[in-house]
């Protein structure tokens, strides 16, 4: 068999400690290297004022604190980090470890679909990326911590002295607001993650086990599934955003979000902060993806 005609059905099995292992240490490193990077695209994203020069965008993004020393500005950049703690670690071991359960479940069960609708190799990077899309669907499960996280790097001011269990017990279910934004924004997201990253393995790269690839090959993959998640998931990601840092108390819908940035900041406004993510966050994503992608095979070796 041709590496370009690998099948849908040769799935890679890893080991569940593998998996959680492996996505729960990408998620830590991610999160002590790139927690400041994320801060500052929130507020980028959050900002519905035209930045016209330093002195402003040092005003967006330090707030309170853009006059204070360096040294003190930067540690404004790290609010919520129990919140993005918590969020961040769970959501990669559920993201990163859990695409795999699908991707076996789709190999076992419709394999042969994948195969006979797009091709041998075509039909196993859109497993991939079939796989990558429907556990990013499932990630609002995760959204209260999201929502939290977002709230401490944006708006703290919406907290009013609340403990998180105080905050809960007041907002329940008002804590999922934004939920059908955020799938909407995770399902092409995540599709083009998975598969962007399956593809380049495939074409580029012509392997048939995609664990096999060697850390060079995963870093390159990494950059092609980030990169066109951020762009695919950005017009989305910022109306998720803006639904999520307003006070607990406002109670905008996502389509007041969008007629109100198409009427009053253009249609640019829904790529605002990309190319701060592309450049911050983009690198972020990258980094814990190519991680994952070669921690999990690595640990399975071992275990």
């Amino acid at each position: 068999m041709s590496p370009i005609a690998s099948s849908a059905k040769d799935a890679q099995k890893e080991s569940t400690a593998a998996r959680i292992l492996g996505a729960g240490s990408a998620g830590i490193a991610e999160l002590a290297v790139f927690h400041p990077v994320d801060t500052i695209a929130k507020r980028l994203m959050s900002n519905q004022t035209k930045i016209s020069g330093a002195s402003q965008l040092n005003q967006v993004i330090f707030k309170d604190a853009a006059s204070k020393p360096a040294v003190s500005r930067f540690f404004t950049l790290f609010p919520g980090l129990g919140y993005a703690a918590a969020y961040k670690v769970l959501q990669r071991v559920y993201k990163y470890g859990g695409q795999p359960f699908v991707r076996d479940y789709l190999s076992k069960n419709h394999g042969s679909t994948f195969d006979r609708t797009f091709g041998a190799g075509n039909g196993k990077a859109m497993m991939h990326a079939t796989a990558g899309s429907l556990v990013g669907i499932g990630e609002i499960v995760l959204l209260p911590l999201d929502v939290l996280k977002i709230k401490r790097q944006t708006n703290p001011e919406s907290f009013r002295g609340r403990g998180v269990l105080r905050i809960v017990a007041d907002e329940g279910f008002g804590l999922y607001r934004g939920w059908g934004w955020t799938a909407a924004r995770n399902a092409p997201g995540s599709f083009a993650l998975f598969g962007g990253s399956a593809a380049a393995k495939q074409y580029l790269y012509k392997l048939q086990d995609y664990n096999a690839a060697s850390w060079s090959q995963n870093f390159v993959a990494s950059i092609a599934g980030s990169s066109a998640s951020l762009i695919v998931s950005a017009p989305l990601d910022v109306v998720k955003t803006r639904i999520q840092n307003r006070n607990f108390e406002v109670k905008e819908t996502g389509a007041r979000v969008i007629a109100n940035m198409i009427r009053y900041e253009g249609p640019t406004a829904f790529f605002k902060g990309l190319l701060p993510k592309l450049l911050m966050t983009g690198p972020k994503l990258t980094f814990s993806f190519w991680l994952a992608q070669t921690l999990i095979p690595a640990f399975n070796k071992v275990m």
